[in-house]
């Protein structure tokens, strides 16, 4: 058996044809740099760009020496955002990775103890989401020399266990160096999950902060640049034969487009496909703005936070072609939107998802399986009439959407802040909430042109995403980015807005206040629970006169550029000026409007929540649940 003496030595006498390996002496820390520094990416436009275009830091002693001495080494080569909360510089780099269609990486970094944890929120988001970011926290040392060293907690059963560990049930790869020379090996797969379709989704390299100052001779190879060009695998013959046999034989099918079409950049190819037979479009969450409004074939967003009109569609269609979604509960309207006879067929860049559900399972990338699927249905049509379906159950939403938009009221409903939004946007524009009322508002009510311009984190439902997510939108997106989110939002993490404010990063936040989580009020008091810890009104305080935020003055004291409104006519006038302003002045620009807190975008449907048998809803829990979908299959 042969063995080399070392990195950098020469081989070994009888060994022909091989010369010295060229090394050369880093730290870890200083390695991981150069190696995030090398890694390239192909756009779905087909450039070429970082891999990871910035990191977000926030140092501490578990990793301010190591990994934030290499990073000022180099740091005319990749930009270094400062943030200010670990949860909210993750959630950035959450929001860079889906503007980019997942081409692109953020890096975010934290010492060890409350800085690690506070990431693991944000990881539970890209790993919900399919979204990759590289999480790099300080550990605790390998040494264990100084232990219990400030932060550590220490587990009284398993001495190699660190708070880290809490990062492995949201991580998709999980790695703690513990040697220099271990980046060898880990840092391929960290490459192949961040990029590959299937996988995708947040990676944590855990970094004990004496190792990240520990030298090793690097082989030079490591640091030559890759470009990492995701694969479009084909799914195998024999599914899609059987899923074409199965859409000849339907009369009614219909396409559900997810976020894998948007990350594959299939979405012209579905459209194609929809237009070559006859097939009607709805959206997911994720899959939202794939299709122009506007499109005959497209009958809306689909379930909960949907519409009237793809609800109605998807209950009469007989085969569902779902290509790139997961179905989750609140597309399947808790799986209560098909017919109990519909049949399913999944294509999924993700075997895990495409088996889901009983369905026909066709493992591929959206684009190249559209394609051979399309090959082997030629010239195949739905029937005519099913086809003209989509336009004119649409037609009767759009009024409904309509009348919402126009109706008279004190205060604007958040159908109404919508609205104004959507008007005043320009084509290249990029639109995003998270949690509560307004993914609803925002799914159902949004009218797009076709661009991919809107990011719902309603995977996670993440409150505070809103603003963070925005920070990241806005660094990626060429656009104007606009974020819409409520007064709950707004309290659990707004610190990110000075982040924004300070590193130059223009965006429009809309703050609707409504004195409360009233989307939560609304699901308590609609299944007939008493007013209870949602409201201000109904929360306790020993104050007669409970104080309010001033979110205006808090936002201004941020950095950002405020503008108020309380009317749907006032409202239109500050979004249009703090568009103008935020792009003048490379800055934040915050719009505070009170809004209605019982007004909303109903798209029918249900979706299963606990109700205990002695409240009002319970009968109709039980008549919903009676025609809930378990298990398709053929």
């Amino acid at each position: 058996m042969t063995t080399f003496r070392g990195p950098g030595a020469e081989p070994p006498a009888g060994v022909r044809g091989l010369g010295p390996r060229k090394t050369q002496q880093l730290t870890t820390a200083q390695a991981l740099v150069r190696w995030l520094l090398a890694q390239r990416s192909e756009t779905l436009d087909g450039r070429e760009v970082p891999l990871f275009p910035g990191v977000f830091a926030i140092f501490g002693h578990g990793n301010v020496l190591g990994l934030g001495t290499a990073l000022e080494e180099h740091r005319g080569d990749i930009p270094v955002w400062r943030g200010h909360t670990e949860q909210g510089m993750a959630l950035a780099a959450v929001g860079y990775a889906k503007a980019t269609h997942r081409r692109q990486v953020g890096v975010v970094t934290s010492s060890i103890g409350p800085g690690a944890l506070n990431m693991v929120t944000a990881a539970g988001v890209a790993h919900a989401n399919r979204l990759p970011v590289l999480l790099l926290p300080g550990d605790t040392f390998t040494s264990r020399a100084p232990d219990p060293v400030l932060q550590q907690v220490e587990n009284f059963g398993d001495a190699t266990a660190t708070v880290n560990d809490a990062f492995r049930a949201v991580s998709r790869y999980f790695d703690r160096i513990t040697r220099p020379e271990q980046l060898l090996s880990t840092l391929p797969q960290v490459a192949r999950v961040l990029t590959d379709p299937a996988d995708a989704g947040p990676v944590t390299l855990a970094l004990p902060q004496d190792v990240q100052a520990e030298t090793y001779d690097f082989p030079e190879a490591l640091f030559e640049p890759v470009t990492h060009r995701p694969p479009r695998p084909r799914p195998d013959r024999r599914s899609v034969t059987e899923a074409a046999g199965i859409l000849r034989a339907a009369k009614r099918p219909l396409m559900v487009l997810g976020g894998g079409v948007r990350y594959s950049g299939a979405g012209q190819r579905a459209l194609d496909f929809a237009e070559r037979h006859g097939i009607p479009l709805v959206e997911t969450t994720a899959g939202r703005t794939l299709v122009p409004h506007t499109h005959p074939l497209h009958a809306g967003p689909l379930g909960v936070t949907g519409s009237t009109s793809a609800n109605a569609v998807a209950a009469a269609a007989d085969v569902v072609l779902a290509v790139g979604t997961r179905l989750q509960d609140f597309t399947t309207a808790s799986w209560t939107v098909f017919s109990p006879g519909v049949r399913l067929v999944a294509l999924n860049a993700a075997r895990f998802d495409a088996v889901k559900h009983g369905a026909l399972s066709v493992a591929g990338d959206a684009d190249a399986g559209l394609t051979d699927l399309a090959a082997q249905l030629e010239s195949w049509r739905v029937d005519p009439a099913w086809t003209a379906r989509p336009a004119a159950e649409r037609a009767s939403w759009d009024a409904h959407i309509d009348s919402l938009r126009s109706a008279a009221s004190e205060l604007p409903a958040y159908a109404q802040v919508v609205g104004v939004v959507n008007d005043l946007s320009a084509p290249d524009d990029y639109v995003m909430t998270a949690s509560g009322g307004l993914p609803g508002e925002l799914i159902g009510g949004w009218r797009g042109s076709g661009s991919v311009s809107m990011d719902v984190e309603y995977g996670f439902s993440c409150m505070g995403y809103e603003l963070a997510g925005a920070w990241g939108a806005a660094i990626a997106h060429p656009g104007l980015v606009t974020t819409l989110l409520g007064d709950g939002s707004y309290l659990m993490l707004n610190s990110e807005l000075f982040s924004a404010a300070f590193a130059g990063h223009p965006f429009v936040a809309v703050v609707c206040d409504n004195d409360g989580y009233a989307v939560i009020a609304r699901l308590q008091e609609g299944q007939g629970g008493k007013p209870f810890n949602n409201f201000y009104a109904d929360c306790t305080t020993s104050h007669a006169s409970p104080p309010r935020v001033d979110f205006a003055r808090h936002a201004e004291s941020l950095g950002c550029l405020v503008f108020s409104a309380s009317t749907v006519d006032s409202l239109r006038e500050a979004y249009a000026e703090a568009r103008k302003a935020a792009v003048a002045e490379r800055r934040p620009a915050v719009v505070v409007v009170k809004t209605q807190p019982s007004t909303w975008t109903e798209a029918g449907a249900w979706w299963e929540v606990g109700v205990p048998e002695h409240l009002a809803g319970r009968d109709g829990y039980e008549r919903a649940k009676s025609g809930q979908v378990r298990y398709l299959g053929s």
